[in-house]
């Protein structure tokens, strides 16, 4: 026995507190309770059902001590082939921060048995200290324990050499999932979510949390903000081939407040885009649902602006460009530089800068995601807004040359290169899921056989390939602002962890895609697998309010298993499909989770209606008023720390991607479920 540990062997000298554990024996080899100093904390173990069991670790410590950390470590009598945790820790020195427990698990499965560990966020929230969690799969070992944190790399955590324990009670608690089930086992994220959110989650919706009040003043704020107080900065119109085109802008920043008191400069290249993330046309549609629904004509006049833009972008064999934008330069005033465009005279196409080849959008290859999720939005735009044949005819030219680049296997690569070839990088991507949604919506609009077969193959190679091993790669996995492992992981495991770096964007585009496959076909398969790859990605979904989250986090999203967001807001844009699946599967769980999405999505926002987000917007940025108010970043915490005196708060809006994609969330919601879904509760 290693000195620094207890080693409780379960069937012989643990002591527990209620009746029998003869089910928790059958899983558990040991459990090896570190100290703290020189003590060893005691150990309760509740059994509060034949496969649940709640274990509870206490000390009173009499002095202060100061150590590297402290664990207890889940030894299973089985070896695990399947592996999954909510954050990677490729070495020894990494580990799970508290920093990341949105719905906190460590799940371990054989064949035939699975276990999952679950942190007592109630005991978490009562703590002094920061918690963490490891998962070693080649140890076959589950930790959880208590460690200051570092941040390396962008983002995972390492271990503080020294943190502190003062003198006084220390209580860590979780519990431990069983399962014989082989429900459990092909699906083994349902069981923990539907504990967490009946233990913590549901309490918060059905008290109306994270924004009790209606959502309608939010969109309100997004609009005044985006065509009234900041429409200097934000409202981009030009003429285009003689034709008058408009959108918001990309991004602005902080200096671009009417109430900035020094001069203004650009954060990136000033441009308009249509993004699997910053998508200008599916921000129109909310837009224009709003406009509609109130009867503004300026508004709906601003949304088809946009449209035409979108129209106004050049085919080639069907492709076309992601962005628009301007020339840039740098001007330098009393010796300070500043970024400024040279004006929509200067424009030129161009695509996203996130890829792995070039980051000059003038030299970025063709990317196959953002060509679907416009295509796709041209169609939403058709079937739900308005019969313009342009966006038919334009997205059925694309689906012609989209056919064209389909392997024998099925997939659609990743990204197009200048010589019309495709990548080398991401062939075989689920990715391809967003052309699956596309290609089955222009089947339901021409009923034509050629694109519904294309996509059902596409979809069952990503079952075959993708699903079982969780390969979530994507652009943004890699190729965003968290690069690591993108020289040497990509296609590769985590051999500590046994798992892909994973990012949501894929799983909700696939969960999407089965749920569309079912919708098509009839067939149960599409719809069995698609709960299976929501629940995967509802593991990222925030089912509590950390204490030391400074603003409303209930329901928002983290982005993937190696970065450290908070209330992302691709929440707006896995909203709707969450409530889709739960009206479907009759689930209230789910259509309470879509609920909570929607509102995260407008939690961030500067506004008096949200007291927490405004104390911290003003902590950051004191020159910040009602000008400001609709102000909203994109995420909270993104580097790994938050406090109370604003850190975590960004310095930019992404309007595409933040407080227009969540008032085009909110929009479309309201047009298809009416005013009484928000007041489920």
């Amino acid at each position: 026995m290693k000195n620094k540990y207890l080693t409780i062997v379960l069937l012989s000298l643990l002591c527990f507190s209620c009746k029998s554990t003869n089910d928790l024996d059958k899983f558990i080899k040991a459990i090896d309770v570190g100290k703290i100093g020189t003590h060893t904390p005691g150990l309760e173990v509740e059994a509060i059902s034949n496969n649940l069991y709640k274990i509870t670790t206490t000390l009173n410590l009499k002095e202060k001590v100061g150590q590297r950390g402290w664990s207890i470590d889940i030894h299973p009598n089985f070896q695990a082939e399947f592996q999954w945790s909510p954050h990677l820790t490729p070495g020894e020195n990494y580990i799970i921060s508290d920093h990341v427990f949105r719905a906190p698990a460590l799940i371990l499965a054989s064949e035939f048995k699975s276990i999952t560990v679950i942190p007592d966020l109630d005991s978490r929230k009562k703590s002094k200290y920061r918690w963490f969690m490891d998962l070693d799969a080649p140890g076959n070992k589950l930790s959880i324990g208590i460690s200051d944190y570092v941040v390396k790399e962008h983002v995972l955590f390492q271990k503080v050499n020294t943190t502190e324990f003062a003198n006084g009670e220390i209580e860590l608690s979780f519990y431990i999932m069983l399962s014989k089930d082989k429900k459990d086992i092909q699906n083994p994220w349902r069981k923990p979510l539907e504990f967490m959110w009946e233990k913590w989650g549901k309490p918060l919706a059905d008290n109306g949390e994270p924004l009790n009040r209606p959502l309608e003043t939010y969109v309100d704020h997004t609009y005044k903000w985006a065509f009234d107080s900041w429409k200097d900065a934000v409202w981009q119109e030009f003429e285009l081939n003689s034709k008058k085109v408009g959108a918001p802008v990309f991004i602005v920043n902080i200096t671009q407040s009417p109430n900035y008191s020094d001069l203004v400069s650009e954060r990136e290249f000033r441009s308009i885009w249509n993004n699997a993330w910053f998508s200008s046309l599916r921000s129109a549609q909310g837009l224009y649902r709003y406009g509609r629904r109130i009867d503004n004509s300026e508004y709906i006049e601003k949304a088809n602006l946009t449209k035409e833009l979108a129209l106004s972008f050049p085919q080639n064999n069907g492709l076309f460009p992601g962005l628009i934008a301007t020339e840039m330069e740098t001007v330098d005033i009393k010796g300070k530089k500043y970024n400024r465009s040279k004006g929509w005279d200067t424009y030129y196409f161009g695509n996203s800068t996130r890829n792995p080849y070039d980051r000059n959008p003038k030299k970025a290859p063709m990317h196959i995601v953002d060509m679907s999720w416009t295509a796709y939005h041209m169609l939403t735009w058709y079937d739900e807004l308005e019969k313009d044949e342009r966006l038919l005819q334009y997205a059925i030219d694309y689906a012609e040359g989209l056919l064209k680049l389909q392997d024998g296997k099925g997939y659609f690569p990743t990204w197009i290169m200048d010589n019309g070839e495709p990548s080398e990088i991401l062939p075989q991507s689920p990715g391809v899921s967003v052309s699956v949604t596309f290609l089955l919506k222009l089947y339901s609009l021409t009923s034509e056989d050629k694109y519904k077969d294309a996509a059902l193959k596409a979809m069952n190679s990503v079952i075959e390939d993708i699903i079982p091993i969780g390969r979530w790669e994507d652009y943004e996995t890699y190729w965003s602002c968290s690069r690591w492992g993108s020289e040497d992981l990509v296609g590769k495991k985590i051999e500590r962890n046994n798992m892909f770096k994973q990012n949501t964007l894929s799983i909700y585009w696939t969960a999407e895609a089965l749920l569309t496959c079912y919708e098509a076909t009839g067939k149960n398969k599409y719809l069995e697998l698609g709960q299976r790859t929501l629940d995967e990605l509802l593991m990222t979904q925030q089912t509590w309010q950390p204490p030391f989250m400074h603003v409303k986090v209930f329901g928002g999203f983290g982005v993937m298993n190696a970065d450290g967001e908070w209330n992302d807001s691709r929440q707006s844009l896995f909203a709707e499909l969450i409530i889709r699946y739960g009206k479907l599967l009759n689930k209230e769980e789910y259509v309470q989770r879509g609920i909570a999405a929607v509102k995260a999505s407008f939690s961030m926002m500067y506004c008096p209606e949200n007291p927490e987000s405004k104390v911290q917007w003003e902590a950051r940025h004191p020159f910040f008023n009602e000008k400001d108010y609709g102000f909203m970043m994109e995420n909270y915490g993104h580097g790994g720390y938050t406090n109370d005196q604003g850190e975590g708060i960004g310095v930019f809006t992404i309007y595409d991607w933040g407080n227009g994609a969540a008032s085009e969330a909110y929009n479309k919601i309201i047009d298809h479920y009416g005013t009484d879904i928000f007041s489920v509760q």
